[in-house]
């Protein structure tokens, strides 16, 4: 078995930081949970401003994501 049948093909750093960003929000911001959100964006190799970009051409995206998820930030 090779290493394809495991992997995700639509596995995108930014939307998941994106994710976790948006659900951070939502429940009071970013900053209570910083070294979270950084350790994240360092492990994924993308930035603050990367997320922003791309939160602000995917939110419905992102939003769908989490309420798919029953993650709704409450």
């Amino acid at each position: 078995m090779g290493d394809s049948a495991k992997k995700a093909p639509k596995k995108n750093p930014l939307f998941g930081a994106a994710v976790v960003k948006a659900v951070l929000r939502k429940r009071g911001g970013v900053s209570a949970t910083s070294a979270l959100y950084e350790g994240i964006l360092r492990d994924l190799g993308v930035s603050d401003d990367d997320v922003e970009a791309y939160l602000a051409e995917h939110a419905e995206e992102v939003e769908q994501a989490i309420r798919s998820h029953g993650r709704r930030g409450d």
